[in-house]
């Protein structure tokens, strides 16, 4: 017993000293890895002198991958030549659908003669269904000579209804050498419940001359109104000329009544010789009364 607790401690004493003779890790540099990130994604930078045989395996199926993608995307950094037979063929069919949808879609860049008949067929289709719809909308760009008896006749049925619309809005682009003889008349009733709408407005556009005998009086006694209304209004485009005697003395009273609340206001445009005694005494009162108001609001802002 006594001789195995001398052996432990002797091993616990050695300890220390095995610890202190281990040797001392050292922290290494990490390694720098950019030059070859640069070589995999094709950068300038990369200098291929300076990598090693398996960085350079690496790097070699990088460019060939992106070189892949180029020909796919029909990218002008493709190079052709770098392809497999099979990565050959994939890049033929990706341009061939790049191909077919421009020509299916009418783009730019479409090369027919590379398409199939079938597709070729279908492509002429949408062509064609795209010049009729540009026809039905009346577009500048619709050819008519591609359009079949059907769809010229829905075509001419199209532009005679944007025609019709047109001269029934009273537009400059109506044709009415195109209208029939129902179409006529009814464009004639249009124009003249225009005509009738403008006289009720009192525009300047207005054509007396197209009205009937009940419309002539109807605008009469519109045009009676409105002047009556501005006059009692007292604007410069009253004609007191035109009012009755019982319309005149309306606004003969209305603006009696404004000049006595521009003489109560001191405006500029009281008369004071049209005021009546009782009148003259209310406007002294309302004088009076901002006289003391003023007085009051400076003897209030006095220190």
């Amino acid at each position: 017993m006594q001789a195995t607790l001398s052996r432990v401690v002797f091993a616990f004493g050695l300890l220390p000293a095995l610890v202190l003779a281990q040797p001392k890790s050292t922290k290494t540099a990490p390694v720098d890895r950019s030059n070859f990130n640069n070589c995999v994604q094709g950068l300038s930078d990369c200098d291929v002198s300076s990598l090693s045989s398996q960085e350079l395996v690496q790097v070699s199926t990088a460019s060939k991958k992106r070189n892949l993608d180029y020909c796919l995307q029909g990218s002008s950094l493709c190079d052709p030549t770098r392809l497999t037979a099979t990565e050959a063929t994939s890049v033929r069919a990706a341009r061939y659908r790049r191909n077919f949808d421009k020509c299916a879609n009418g783009m730019a860049g479409c090369d027919p003669m590379q398409l199939t008949p079938k597709d070729l067929s279908a492509a002429s289709s949408a062509s064609a269904q795209r010049n009729f719809t540009k026809c039905m909308d009346g577009s500048p760009a619709c050819d008519p000579l591609r359009l079949s008896k059907e769809q010229t006749e829905l075509v001419e049925s199209a532009a005679a209804r944007r025609n019709l619309d047109r001269c029934l809005r009273g537009s400059s682009l109506c044709d009415p050498t195109r209208l029939s003889s129902n179409e006529l008349a009814s464009v004639h009733a249009a124009f003249l419940r225009r005509n009738l709408d403008r006289c009720r407005d009192g525009s300047s556009t207005c054509d007396p001359l197209l009205l009937t005998d009940a419309e002539s009086k109807e605008m009469r006694a519109a045009a009676e109104r409105r002047n009556l209304s501005v006059c009692q209004n007292g604007m410069a485009n009253c004609d007191p000329l035109s009012l009755k005697v019982a319309d005149l003395n309306v606004a003969k009273a209305a603006f009696h009544e404004r000049n006595v609340e521009a003489c109560k206001k001191g405006l500029p445009a009281c008369d004071p010789s049209l005021l009546t005694g009782p009148e003259m005494a209310s406007v002294a009162a309302a004088f009076q009364e901002r006289r003391s108001r003023l007085d009051r609001i400076r003897q209030q802002s006095k220190p």
